[in-house]
């Protein structure tokens, strides 16, 4: 369930892009009149990426302020999250310009990466396993640096992949459209983060403990 929550943001985005051009007139000039500065025009797909930027803005503030009521905690990295999107979502919406939120997925994952990278010098165990120790034996300490930076190249990865598919960004002149970044941003990094967690779990596995063997 928890995990269906933190997705919410990413999932209304999709769903708000890609049903833009079927809500009822009367929603959008709606929204109008109670968002200073959005001014979007019903019938118009190029506002399709303002709706739905405004969308996941409220909604990562709701999933932070339930977390800060019910559970009376709110981790970091939704906090950080939030500010990054506040920053890149807020620029798109008060400049109409594209430009910015597709640069935020890329400016988030390197920032991960960049604390995950920082995790090396600050304390004595890097942040994977701070994340992970409790719930995972594993008696080597080079396992977990090694995994944690995995996770720094994964991040870095994903950022730049990100900047290839973002249209407005495309270094390599590939040309993808804002739909199918769209697409990439749900399906595409979701499908690189499953990925990565699965060849994490096969890394992992073959330095856990064998109970069978300790008991025996």
């Amino acid at each position: 369930m928890k995990q269906l929550f933190d997705f919410f943001p990413i999932l209304l985005f999709f769903i708000l892009y890609k049903f833009y051009l079927d809500l009822p007139d009367e929603l959008i000039l709606g929204i109008n009149a109670w968002v200073p500065l959005m001014e979007l025009t019903p019938g118009e797909s190029s506002d399709a990426i303002y709706l739905a930027t405004l969308a996941a803005i409220l909604a990562t503030l709701i999933q932070v302020a339930a977390a800060a009521i019910v559970v009376k905690k709110v981790e970091k990295m939704p906090l950080i999250t939030l500010a990054l999107l506040v920053f890149f979502g807020g620029a798109t919406l008060a400049l109409k310009d594209p430009l910015f939120i597709q640069w935020k997925p890329t400016a988030i994952n390197w920032l991960f990466g960049l604390v995950f990278l920082g995790s090396h010098l600050i304390g004595d165990k890097p942040l994977i396993q701070r994340m992970m120790g409790k719930a995972i034996e594993i008696r080597e300490q080079r396992v977990w640096l090694q995994l944690n930076l995995a996770w720094v190249g994964f991040f870095v990865v994903a950022g730049i992949a990100n900047m290839i598919v973002a249209p407005e960004i495309d270094p390599l002149g590939l040309q993808f459209s804002e739909d199918t970044w769209v697409d990439f941003k749900l399906f595409g990094l979701m499908g690189m983060t499953l990925a990565f967690v699965v060849a994490q779990a096969f890394y992992l596995a073959r330095y856990m403990p064998n109970t069978d063997e300790e008991t025996s």
